[in-house]
């Protein structure tokens, strides 16, 4: 692909996995921006999406940021907690144990459902979510609100603790001694979404007729006024309450599944032995690479720091990793955030019949219909080819197999 001269390098950590050439376009429409600086690196689950790669990590100058890069599932991540439980502990069937976990976490959403009949949301948010709400996240949605009131339409505490739709899920799994964990996936659900929406807007008009002259018009950016107002100051805040929101949410729902456990006669008592994996892989930091501050905006890629652990899930049939990160420098200190899809929801319904869906899942308790399908593990790229394509960014040092999952 021809580089335009004002175009900064796209590295990609690829070798032996393929990235679709739509990918590998918005990668390089990216590098043409303006405000980014050195390289976009790609990770090798990288796919297409909104805007952005999927799979991309992009540095912006400290005075701008791309919203549609951070996305609108603001803070999507995962958390994993390991238990004391051993696979002899486990009941012969998970079928009972599946059932209560989706009874206890709300998860997915009823079609026009809205805050009172939604399935996926509270309708009376329980004390544990009041509680975390109120202390940890009220005064700073209120700024917020009193800066852009329409935001406070957006569902916010009825989502708290509410795992999604799509590919956000939560699973019980082995490692490799048959210890067994939790992991689960989700980000800052509706109101993250009204915040990413709300700026990716913003970003548009605030550029004005210099929109146009993007290779995208998605891809629009807001750059700091230098006098702390404007809507640059306040996505920063805005984001940076929305990841907190998804840090919080996955917590959440962690002890809510944890205490679903303890709580059945089905398993012996334990304790959790670790403090939780709690990473997110739709979100924008300011860091320090290549001598100069910059926004780092991972869009489906987590942070790999010198030692840092984190969690590279594969597909809901496929094995996923707790890994450490080896700081590498060239993938501003990175890797991938999963195993990436290789069709698209719809390609994966009209391909995959329900029968090879279920024959693929037969080890896993989880639903196994057309519910499903879009999630089938064939949608996705092979997590072994994955993982060995970033050797030089993480060491696994955990790997997990899927016993149970709730998909949202």
């Amino acid at each position: 692909m021809k580089m335009k001269p004002s175009e900064v390098a796209v590295k990609a950590w690829n070798d032996g996995v393929e990235i679709e050439e739509g990918a590998l376009q918005q990668a390089h429409n990216t590098a043409q921006l303006g405000c980014v600086m050195h390289h976009v690196a790609l990770m090798p689950d990288a796919h297409l999406g909104y805007g952005a790669t999927v799979g991309s990590v992009i540095p912006t100058r400290i005075d701008a940021i791309i919203p549609a890069a951070v996305g609108v599932d603001i803070g999507c991540g995962m958390i994993a907690q390991r238990t004391t439980l051993r696979a002899t502990d486990l009941p012969d069937s998970l079928r009972e144990t599946r059932l209560q976990l989706e009874k206890r976490i709300p998860h997915g959403r009823t079609a026009g459902g809205r805050r009172h009949r939604d399935r996926g949301a509270w309708g009376d948010p329980p004390r544990f979510v009041v509680d975390a709400w109120k202390s940890l996240l009220d005064h700073g949605y209120s700024r917020i609100v009193d800066r852009q009131p329409r935001l406070s339409k957006a569902n916010s505490i009825h989502h708290l603790g509410t795992m999604g739709t799509g590919n956000h899920f939560l699973e019980m799994c082995l490692d490799e001694s048959d210890g067994v964990w939790l992991m689960l996936h989700s980000g800052s659900r509706g109101i993250g979404a009204a915040i990413g929406n709300f700026y990716i807007e913003k970003a548009k008009e605030s550029m004005g007729e210099l929109v146009g002259s993007l290779p995208d018009k998605d891809l629009a950016y807001l750059v700091d006024d230098g006098k702390g107002v404007g809507p640059f100051n306040e996505y920063v805040a805005a984001v940076e309450w929305a990841q907190s929101f998804a840090r919080i949410n996955r917590e959440l729902m962690m002890g809510r599944a944890l205490e679903t456990l303890q709580r059945s006669r089905s398993f012996p008592s334990f304790e959790v032995n670790r403090k939780a994996v709690n990473c997110h892989h739709n979100y924008v930091a300011r860091e320090s690479h290549f001598g100069s501050e910059c926004w780092i905006t991972r869009k489906g890629a987590i942070r790999a720091g010198k030692d840092e652990l984190g969690i590279i899930p594969g597909s809901m049939g496929a094995r996923s990793y707790i890994v450490r990160g080896k700081g590498e420098s060239k993938s501003f200190e990175s890797c991938s955030h999963g195993a990436g899809r290789r069709m698209s929801r719809n390609r994966a319904r009209k391909s995959v019949s329900e029968e090879s869906h279920a024959q693929s899942l037969a080890e896993v308790e989880c639903r196994k219909d057309a519910s499903t399908l879009d999630e089938t593990p064939a949608a996705y790229k092979d997590i072994d080819a994955v993982m060995r394509a970033q050797r030089d960014l993480i060491e696994p040092i955990h790997t997990l197999r899927q016993v149970l999952c709730v998909k949202g």
